[in-house]
């Protein structure tokens, strides 16, 4: 397993990702209920954008660097989370989504990280050491659904985002939300995916449609036109019991993000995925 997130931390996959994650933290603090939030494959939780990795592909200059500074109101939980690592205004630390939860959630809620590399790992427990919030597993992490559900707590965020290094990470999305499912049919589930191959993907969405669950909203974001299969033309999240307003606040930001973070082209897309 060869994939270092640091390579990538705050590119435009991330906004768009992190920023759901956000809102959807927001929706759900509506009422007092504690929540539960599971993330499968964590990362280490914190990026340094000025080291070695990210300087390598300065992914984040065409990412959070230019929203960093925005007075968008939907931007605001998001980029609060960012500032908090940063001083001065200057931007050099970037929030995976352990971190970014971490910061956005409250005392009776409970975070459950799973990572597999064995060096993520053991930085996803140096960065998470002062938090007794927070839970770090070091495992396989299509196996988190079956080793961790049901939480104590009723209400539950679900984030699955593999790697993508395995020919058949999609199929494996679609099987790890039937088990989730399966043990809190309440979940609201999140599946982050690249947009490259279009061709695997309308596969990817038929076996969403025929899976068991109840709602499933799609959200894709491009940067480019998603005509060529050999780059990062974009990213995407299904959504499955997405919370009451987040729909109604994609609708609001997608246009402005996607004008903000195209590189050849920009565009979006919202959907709901209906069974045939």
């Amino acid at each position: 397993m060869n994939y270092r997130h640091a390579y990538h931390a705050g590119n435009h996959a991330d906004v768009l990702k992190h920023w759901l994650l956000t809102r959807c933290i927001a929706l759900m603090q509506k009422k007092s209920a504690p929540i539960a939030y599971i993330d499968t494959h964590a990362g280490i939780g914190l990026y340094d954008l000025q080291g070695e990795e990210a300087l390598k592909t300065d992914e984040w200059r065409e990412g959070i660097a230019r929203l960093w500074g925005s007075d968008q109101p939907l931007l605001v939980d998001y980029l609060h989370a960012v500032s908090e690592l940063n001083d001065d205004d200057e931007l050099r630390y970037y929030p995976g989504s352990p971190e970014l939860v971490r910061c956005l959630t409250r005392s009776q809620d409970h975070l459950y990280l799973n990572e597999k590399h064995p060096t993520d790992g053991q930085l996803l427990k140096e960065n998470m050491r002062i938090d007794l919030r927070v839970t770090v597993h070091l495992g396989e992490g299509w196996h988190v659904p079956r080793a961790l559900l049901p939480t104590a707590e009723k209400r539950l965020l679900m984030l699955i985002d593999p790697p993508f290094e395995e020919g058949d990470d999609l199929q494996s999305c679609v099987r790890a939300l039937e088990e989730s499912l399966a043990r809190m049919r309440q979940a609201i589930v999140c599946l982050w995916y690249p947009v490259k191959d279009v061709a695997q993907l309308r596969r990817f969405y038929q076996q969403l449609q025929k899976s068991s669950a109840p709602s499933l909203l799609r959200v894709e974001l491009y940067v480019h036109k998603p005509d060529d299969a050999t780059r990062l033309n974009g990213s995407g999240m299904v959504i499955c019991n997405p919370p009451w307003g987040l729909e109604d606040e994609l609708r609001q930001l997608l246009p402005w993000l996607a004008e903000t973070l195209q590189q050849s082209a920009g565009g979006w897309r919202l959907d709901w995925l209906i069974a045939d």
